[in-house]
């Protein structure tokens, strides 16, 4: 999903759930959204997965295409090699609420 339709996405439809994923041992983030067919858009660029640097150049694209609330999301690799699947939905134990 580029950020024009994340734009036009937003402004019409609020059913939705934004995250921004970093990966442990990385330095960049990336953001997901998850709409209520529970299907997984990325954000992109011109068809290549949008990388930010820092949650301020996050909240800044976020800001800009009418986002006012994300969760960060952190993977952690321990849970791919004990085999334990990604629990990223689990409110309270692996996401953090992001307002701005």
């Amino acid at each position: 999903m580029e950020l024009s339709e994340l734009e036009v996405f937003a402004r019409h439809d609020d059913s939705f759930e934004i995250r921004v994923i970093t990966h442990a041992g990385s330095g960049f983030y990336q953001v997901e959204l998850e709409d209520v067919e529970g299907q997984r858009h990325m954000l992109t660029n011109r068809d290549k997965p949008m990388l930010f640097r820092s949650l301020d150049d996050v909240y800044l694209e976020l800001k800009r295409a009418g986002i006012h609330r994300a969760y960060l999301v952190q993977y952690v690799p321990q849970d791919e090699m004990i085999g334990s699947g990604t629990h990223y939905q689990a409110p309270l134990t692996s996401r953090m609420p992001l307002v701005f």
